[in-house]
């Protein structure tokens, strides 16, 4: 298997990412949220400069695809007459905050994420790694622990706390300095080294031995949080706030998007779900995900090939194909190649491309661990489907 190349960076706006199919445009919406008028917009630019395709993302973001490179100035145009484009690539790269999609009106979690994204674009910020990034998770519950973040804001015992990521301890913090004591992590991660050669991570940083400052290892996360925090994506169907929707692999058409912003406003989530915000309802249109035992939300899987120059196979309709026989409380993930984009945290059964047409199976693991299984066809596994989570002799 040809070892996948590692770019280090994720798409943006202002710095799309060459792909199979053309230029894969990510748009970042401030807080994860989007305006109807704004929804309505990106839905007719992704319609006219694009291929048709929306995709959900894992960092609560939306991404058009099939962009050429003549139709990318003026998407970015379009864009950003909606207050959609940041004023340059690099502050857009730093911008890589995951809102807990659950605020309240008045609770002070989108005025924090926008001091965070304020102190990112200015002009002494700390040049981060492209993947590195925050979770304002401060709900009553955090709902981001299995969602890819660095630095971590959630409730504390006496307000909010900023911890790293991968540490259960952190700095007590309140909502007037949660911005600024983030920051001050993110530069500590940089100058103690967890950068290497402008890429790394926080929790493989803290595994390495680095020692937290002693602010940042003071507060022990209330363990109430810990038992309440929620293992798994919630499930689609009516919300307090609105309806939670999911779509096939996170994608969405332009009309679909179009139809939704009529109903209200649109949160983006990081479970590949939109929150159409203050519905009670939602349209009858195909393709929809409102019930909770919907088999599509047991499987996901990466744009795979031809989609994906990287991708060693296509993914989606084997992962479809197989979807009824993943088990309720399992999931199966799908990845082209062993970087795993899509889903970057562990599954019950990853299926992994290969050349020639075959797949790997990792149990419990990601698109990255070594496998059970190999060289499997996706005949075998279409008719023995019971090996992705029986023991491993079923074969």
């Amino acid at each position: 298997m040809s070892a996948p190349q590692i770019k280090g960076w994720c798409p943006g706006a202002l710095r799309p990412m060459p792909s199979g199919d053309g230029l894969v445009v990510r748009v970042r919406p401030a807080g994860g949220c989007l305006t109807q008028g704004q929804a309505q917009g990106v839905a007719r630019l992704a319609a006219c400069h694009g291929n048709g395709i929306l995709e959900l993302t894992a960092r609560a973001n939306i991404q058009l695809r099939g962009v050429s490179e003549a139709r990318h100035p003026p998407l970015i145009e379009g864009l950003s007459a909606l207050g959609l484009i940041d004023p340059t690539a690099n502050i857009e790269a730093r911008r890589n905050i995951v809102v807990t999609p659950f605020w309240r009106r008045g609770d002070g979690t989108r005025e924090l994420a926008a001091e965070i994204a304020s102190a990112l674009a200015a002009p002494d910020a700390p040049d981060l790694p492209g993947k590195f990034g925050f979770a304002v998770d401060t709900g009553l519950v955090p709902v981001l622990r299995d969602i890819s973040a660095d630095i971590r804001i959630e409730r504390g015992p006496h307000g909010l706390i900023v911890r790293a990521d991968g540490s259960d301890h952190g700095a007590d913090a309140d909502w007037t300095n949660a911005a600024d004591l983030a920051v001050t992590l993110a530069r500590w991660y940089l100058h103690s080294g967890g950068a290497i050669g402008g890429r790394g991570r926080m929790a493989a940083h803290l595994l390495r031995g680095a020692a937290l400052p002693e602010a940042f290892a003071a507060q022990p996360v209330a363990p109430r949080l810990h038992a309440l925090a929620p293992s798994s994506a919630p499930a689609p169907g009516p919300h307090a706030l609105g309806v939670l929707i999911g779509f096939e692999f996170g994608q969405v058409t332009p009309e679909t998007l179009s139809v939704l912003a009529q109903t209200g406003p649109i949160r983006v989530t990081p479970w590949r779900m939109l929150l159409v915000e203050g519905a009670v309802s939602v349209p009858d249109i195909p393709g929809l995900i409102t019930v909770p035992g919907d088999p599509r939300l047991r499987v996901s899987a990466c744009t795979g090939a031809p989609g994906c120059p990287q991708a060693q196979g296509e993914t989606r309709a084997l992962a479809r194909a197989l979807a009824g026989a993943v088990p309720a409380g399992a999931h199966l993930h799908v990845s082209g190649c062993a970087k795993g984009c899509a889903r970057p945290i562990a599954s019950s059964a990853t299926l992994r491309a290969c050349d020639g047409g075959l797949f790997d199976l990792i149990r419990n693991g990601r698109a990255s661990d070594p496998p059970t299984h190999t060289g499997l066809t996706r005949a075998a596994l279409i008719a023995a489907p019971e090996i992705l989570t029986e023991a491993e002799n079923a074969l």
